[in-house]
């Protein structure tokens, strides 16, 4: 069953209850759908794009920050037989130019946020249409999605759909610098859904806070989740604890996904005062679940000091996998905090060498993948494909050990490797253990290069407001690290990270070692 026909059914099943809640504290805005008019929606938007001669195999693209129309557009093209191609909303005009000419789209859906980029790129593109998704007098559009849902039937569009058939292409937006169109099946998208309500359990009375930005496979796997089962989800634009804690509270919600930085900065708030638990109401809230990068078991320790009867969950996924769940800690292994768990529901993994052999538990290697969720492959471009995909295994680039009881820890990527005189440094655990300081709020290490070594670890901290510490403090801070793995230089600074919460290690590399970052080459 494609993943439109969950959609479909929750309109038929739950056509009154909410589905879709989108709150903008900074503009002081609540919006809501119902399940029917999620569904209506798009299936109007698919009718639209079917009168505009979209067929199967043509690409259109998502240019929005996250919104209450978010969704019923992506499911609008998936009902259409066309491929939604999700835009970084980080993205230069020059990037998204590039994207749109890689994926050959034909029609870009954007928002107000996005007029000067898109303005920057009118006529530059063999793009057939523009829809714009606000009020006319703000552009000049070849169509809005307004007049759209006025003007086309709210019935189901007819056009069969297959699980090996592409349904969507995602950018990478990792830190590598360098993004690539990943094709993903519907076949994916339904695995994705079944892996998630199978690691979390949700029921139809859950209600999942998105915070992350949909474009990126991250939040909207999770709340797949919740699709499966017809429970209803909040969008919240804007990021920061009050505005956390006020959505949890009034909209009743019970399972949120946080990126670690958005976790240490509620538990910052709470312990200068500027947040009061008791002023909100959070006794439903039962799951707290991290991902998209490893969690310091320091952070787990705070976080259960202040909410004990949380239930806590990491995954680990990656854009290849259909995003997160082909590893999972799960809700009981509260003990194992560090590792990011076990094979997901329907995945195999492994830790292999170089020559792809499996290497002993508590040896490094690089951690490969199989499953239902494992990508079609990188559009057009069979040479990537071929060096990450292996008689259907993924090589997820990421170094890895499994202990003596078959949890995975992530050591850290393969391409962020510090080699200093021959000897292998992993940045994530002098960042782990940098961040275990109590004045530093976040750390990033990175190989300086260096005429005798090759390489030496530096570290760039951000420290927690109002704090202070010098070089030497963190020095001597790190003397309990073998000596090897001592960072050699100490550098303050803001931690890049991108929205779905990943060190923007090449940003740092520009800036701190002089090496080109560009994100396309």
């Amino acid at each position: 069953m494609p993943i439109t026909n969950m959609l479909s059914m929750n309109a038929q099943i739950y056509p009154d209850e909410v589905s879709l809640i989108e709150r903008d504290p900074a503009a002081g805005t609540r919006r809501q759908i119902t399940w029917k008019e999620f569904d209506d929606n798009a299936n109007k938007f698919a009718n639209f794009l079917l009168w505009r001669g979209i067929k199967k195999g043509d690409k259109v693209a998502i240019l929005l920050m996250n919104c209450l129309e978010w969704l019923p557009v992506y499911f609008g093209i998936l009902k259409a037989g066309a491929w939604a191609v999700p835009l970084n909303f980080r993205f230069t005009a020059e990037e998204i130019l590039k994207c749109l000419e890689t994926a050959e789209v034909k029609v870009l859906v954007y928002g107000p946020e996005f007029e000067e980029r898109v303005d920057v790129i009118r006529g530059k593109t063999s793009l057939q249409d523009l829809v714009f998704v606000g009020y006319k007098q703000l552009t000049a559009a070849d169509y809005y999605y307004y007049d759209i849902l006025n003007s086309f039937p709210s019935h189901a569009p007819d056009v069969h759909l297959s699980d090996d058939e592409e349904a969507a292409l995602y950018f990478t937006s990792g830190t590598t610098g360098i993004p690539k169109p990943i094709v993903l099946t519907h076949g994916n998208l339904v695995s994705a859904c079944i892996t998630e309500n199978h690691h979390h359990m949700q029921t139809h009375e859950d209600n999942f806070l998105c915070i992350p930005p949909l474009y990126h496979t991250g939040a909207k796997m999770h709340w797949f989740g919740n699709l499966i089962v017809g429970a209803k989800a909040v969008i919240l634009r804007g990021v920061s604890p009050k505005w956390i804690l006020e959505a949890v509270s009034e909209e009743q919600v019970t399972i949120v996904w946080l990126l670690v930085p958005w976790a240490q900065d509620i538990l910052d708030a709470i312990e200068r005062g500027e947040i009061n638990l008791s002023d909100y109401k959070l006794d439903q809230w039962w799951l707290m679940h991290m991902g998209a990068q490893p969690v310091p078991p320091s952070l787990i320790k705070r976080w259960k000091k202040y909410f004990p009867h949380h239930k806590y969950d990491t995954n680990y996924g990656l854009s290849e996998a259909t995003g997160p769940g082909c590893v999972h800690l799960g809700l009981d292994n509260i003990d194992k905090v560090g590792a990011i768990g076990l094979p997901g529901h329907g995945w195999q993994v492994m830790i292999v060498d170089e020559n792809g052999n499996s290497v002993p538990p508590g040896q490094i290697g690089e951690l490969i993948v199989k499953g239902p969720g494992v990508m079609k492959g990188y559009y057009k471009n069979p040479e990537a494909t071929s060096k990450v995909l292996k008689d259907g295994w993924l090589y997820t680039g990421d170094m890895a050990r499994q202990d003596e009881d078959g949890f995975i820890y992530l050591v850290d990527r393969k391409k962020d490797i510090v080699i200093c005189g021959g000897e292998n440094i992993f940045p994530v655990e002098i960042e782990d253990y940098l961040r275990s300081h109590q004045d530093i709020k976040d750390a990033a290490v990175i190989g300086l290069p260096d005429r005798r070594l090759g390489e030496i670890p530096v570290a760039i901290v951000e420290l927690k407001p109002g704090r202070e510490l010098t070089e030497e403090d963190v020095i001597e801070f790190c003397q309990a690290l073998p000596r090897y793995k001592r960072p050699r230089r100490v550098f303050f600074d803001k931690i890049p990270r991108n929205p779905t919460g990943k060190i923007e290690k090449p940003k740092l590399r520009e800036k701190w070692c002089g090496q080109s970052a560009s994100v396309f080459v």
